[in-house]
């Protein structure tokens, strides 16, 4: 073989063998980076996490039933009280004067009984005297004077009954005269601490006809029991039942977790107040209340709380993370060429199956996957998949829109931690 020939081979083997490293390169570049995971068994609590406020379970809003000069205030917001202790004064001196007013109308009424009473007993003898005399000798006592003396019997009757309804009437007067000097002294209905004091000596008390706010004098709260009043989805709410542990976590005390139970969900939904109604028009939440098993001694209602409700548990059982489970359509099902966004949410749904990607030989491959609880990061695994094997579990974007068949290979980076963990479904 000629020198020219073995260099013209030579030329041919290299350009060769740079082409396929060219291709070899380029299809390398072509395959999507995935992070790569394997299925696994592991724990699993399925929570729902919920904001509110802290309440105590019992409280009483001491209003004013009458309209009056606060005197004296006799306690400080934050004290404690029990029951029965004095707390405030109203001015009592218009309601003295009514009740002194009222208790001489019930004398003056016992005394124009006695009268009316002896006026009638007077009516009575005459009317008796006449009617004897009357039997005894008609011609000595005419019909006239018969009906005279009748007449004035009945008229005397009439007043005494009307004397004994203005008694009645003086003492129901009397009552509430002395019921409304009552209220100007207010004392603590229940034992408990003053957590609301918006009124000071000098302000005049007026009752709360249309808002309790208005004549509102304070607020005592029985802290024993607290509870922490949250507001759960409509989507979560069906998946909770009464005596549910909670962790609950209150701003106040950001180095303290506190247990607690669900002890009552509500069944109607909490109405949004009027004028409010905007883009969230449709969402719908239901308070729950959860009891403190041990709450800290110096809490106060209206703190910022997040309650974790756990609704379920699973241990050692199959899961995938959450942000590997995607939607695909149905092989084969036909939705008479309409684009997939033309459909209704339930047509799509019909026409949409929960898998993930399993890799095989470098390959993405869609399988259908039956899940049950979500954890905070996990799915449980019902069926379609065994442990052990490999899928695609990240990142949220890659997975979304990850075709079948498609080439993949490992993340050579962590993957962002603030992908869409908390989505079911990229969709």
């Amino acid at each position: 073989m000629s020198r020219r020939t073995i260099l013209l081979v030579a030329a041919a083997v290299i350009v060769a063998g740079a082409a396929t490293a060219i291709a070899v390169n380029a299809n390398r570049k072509k395959r999507i980076e995935v992070r790569e995971e394997r299925v696994a068994r592991r724990d699993l609590v399925a929570a729902v996490t919920a904001s509110g406020k802290i309440q105590p379970k019992k409280k009483v809003d001491l209003s004013a039933d009458i309209t009056g000069r606060i005197t004296q205030i006799t306690v400080h917001e934050g004290d404690a009280v029990t029951r029965g202790q004095f707390l405030l004064q109203i001015d009592p001196t218009v309601y003295e004067a009514n009740l002194r007013r009222a208790q001489a109308a019930y004398s003056a009424a016992i005394a124009a009984v006695v009268q009316a009473r002896a006026n009638r007993t007077q009516a009575e003898h005459v009317l008796a005297r006449t009617k004897q005399l009357h039997d005894e000798s008609p011609n000595l006592v005419s019909p006239e004077q018969f009906e005279q003396a009748q007449t004035a019997f009945d008229v005397s009757q009439a007043n005494l009954d009307a004397a004994d309804h203005q008694v009645e009437q003086a003492k129901a007067s009397e009552q509430e005269a002395n019921d409304n000097l009552r209220k100007t002294r207010i004392v603590a209905p229940i034992a408990g601490r003053v957590t609301r004091l918006p009124v000071e000596e000098g302000e005049v008390a007026v009752p709360s006809t249309f808002s309790k706010d208005i004549g509102l004098l304070m607020t005592i709260s029985d802290l024993s029991v607290v509870q922490a009043k949250v507001q759960v989805d409509e989507t979560d709410v069906v998946r909770l039942k009464l005596g549910d542990s909670v962790e609950v976590a209150i701003d106040a005390f950001p180095d303290t977790t506190f247990t607690g139970r669900v002890t009552k969900i509500s069944n109607s939904s909490i109405q949004a107040p009027t004028g409010t109604l905007g883009q969230n028009e449709h969402a719908v939440d239901y308070e729950v209340e959860v009891t403190l098993n041990r709450p800290p001694p110096d809490i106060r209602p209206d703190l910022s709380a997040t309650a974790r409700i756990v609704t379920d548990t699973r241990q050692n059982v199959l899961s995938i993370p959450i942000v590997a489970l995607t939607v695909r359509e149905h092989r084969g099902i036909s939705t008479e060429d309409r684009p997939l966004d033309t459909l209704s949410t339930i047509e799509r749904r019909r026409n949409e199956t929960e898998g993930v990607f399993v890799i095989e030989n470098e390959t993405a491959v869609f399988r259908p996957v039956r899940v049950g609880i979500a954890g905070d990061e996990f799915f449980e695994v019902l069926d379609g998949l065994r442990e052990g094997e490999l899928i695609a579990a990240g990142p949220y974007q890659t997975i979304r829109d990850l075709k079948e068949t498609a080439r993949v290979r490992p993340l050579k980076q962590k993957a962002d931690s603030a992908e869409g963990t908390g989505t079911r479904a990229a969709r």
